[in-house]
């Protein structure tokens, strides 16, 4: 495990995580990353389901060794007066509390903001849902599935005139987490200088981050071109629609993403295949050109990469100081030299002794960089040390 110059970042920054799967404790990863101090509440007998996703060992998923690490487990039964009067006690002494909840759950378990704030005014409350707090789908079920459909990512992946397709990956929740992170800091930030003889703590807020809402906000230029000009962006498979040349090209042996739309990019591009007319023309000297003669650009460049394999057009575009990778699978991100120089490949040994390699810690910050401090806690672990500790009022 690394290890992190002291303080860390958010050293001293208490969190309550009441989320399951991904949403809730992908953000509460993060803030543990970085030195808060993480308890995690889940319920009796199965806890979070994701100890049960997808690969296990001995019963466990090994996913689960990287969305809990740096936490503590409590197990608390929300649905009871006990454990809800468990929660309240938590939340007195936490800086943030996290839950990614059906809208109301928590007021209905008596745990809703205003709540939770009459006692503690300097509470933070990250809420994620699928359509946000409030407005006409707050009720709805909303899942990644949804927010990226809803959001407007889903129409765009995939090949033109067939069923889109999903990345392989929850990325809506992973983009909700992390818009509930910044969502996080900055109400740490208003909270500083809202401090008062009234609130010694300064003064929390509810972050609601809406899953379909973080997706649509990665969505670029979608909204304003629609405004604009009626027009509604389209799927367009591995190319990238009004710049180019940009897109997934065959080789001999694969397959390798070139990004050549920069206007000095593509003239050191189309000589590296060997096609300086294209480079020199005037009718190409800017993307908005490009973009008009996208497909004549692709039909070039496929001719060239066609007939070489993965590894010599990867050499010979990286010599000419062009973007260019081959498309890696997990196997290649495994051995990657640059992966583990940045620190982005950590190995640790299980509880159950297996050894594990896990993703890195991002961003690097230079003086207080993050850390994987503990292993992912058992079911409960933590149930007795952390209420032991609390104190006896309710």
């Amino acid at each position: 495990m690394s290890t992190a110059p002291s303080p860390a970042a958010l050293q001293g920054l208490k969190v309550l995580e009441l989320g399951q799967l991904i949403a809730g404790p992908f953000a509460g990863k993060t803030l543990a990353d970085f030195g808060a101090e993480v308890i995690k509440i889940e319920p009796p007998g199965t806890g979070d389901p994701l100890r049960q996703w997808r690969l296990l060992h001995e019963g466990t998923s090994v996913w689960w060794q990287v969305q809990s690490r740096n936490k503590q487990s409590v197990v608390l039964d929300l649905r009871t007066p006990e454990g809800q009067a468990q929660v309240r006690r938590l939340a007195l002494e936490a800086d943030v509390l996290i839950e990614n909840f059906k809208p109301g759950t928590m007021e209905k378990w008596g745990l809703g903001y205003e709540a939770l704030s009459a006692r503690n005014p300097g509470l933070i409350m990250l809420r994620l849902s699928g359509y946000g707090q409030d407005g006409p789908y707050r009720d709805l079920p909303g899942f990644a599935v949804v927010a990226e459909a809803m959001g407007g990512l889903r129409h765009l992946m995939g090949e033109p005139g067939r069923p889109p397709v999903r990345a392989g990956v929850s990325l809506g929740d992973t983009l909700a987490a992390l818009h509930g992170v910044i969502g996080v800091l900055l109400a740490l930030q208003a909270r500083q200088h809202s401090i008062s003889p009234e609130a010694p703590k300064g003064r929390g807020q509810v972050v609601d981050v809406a899953l379909y809402e973080a997706v649509f906000n990665c969505m670029e230029s979608l909204l304003p071109e629609y405004s604009a000009f009626g027009a509604v962006r389209e799927p367009a498979g591995s190319a990238l629609p009004g710049i180019a040349p940009s897109n997934a090209y065959r080789c001999a042996d694969g397959q390798v993403v070139i990004g050549g739309n920069g206007d000095s990019i593509f003239k050191r591009l189309m000589a590296a295949i060997g096609r300086e007319d294209l480079g020199q023309d005037p009718g190409l000297a800017n993307n908005s050109l490009r973009a008009a003669r996208a497909d004549e650009l692709d039909a070039a460049i496929t001719r060239w990469t066609l007939e070489h394999p993965v590894d010599e057009v990867v050499a010979q575009l990286q010599a000419a100081s062009v973007p260019v990778g081959r498309i890696y699978t997990v196997r290649d991100i495994a051995q990657d030299p640059h992966f583990r120089a940045r620190g982005m490949i950590e190995r640790i040994v299980t509880a159950q002794g297996l050894a594990l390699e896990v993703p890195g810690i991002v961003p690097k910050l230079s003086a207080t960089p993050g850390s994987l401090r503990s292993l992912a806690p058992s079911l409960g672990e933590h149930t007795q040390a952390v209420l032991g500790n609390l104190p006896s009022t309710d």
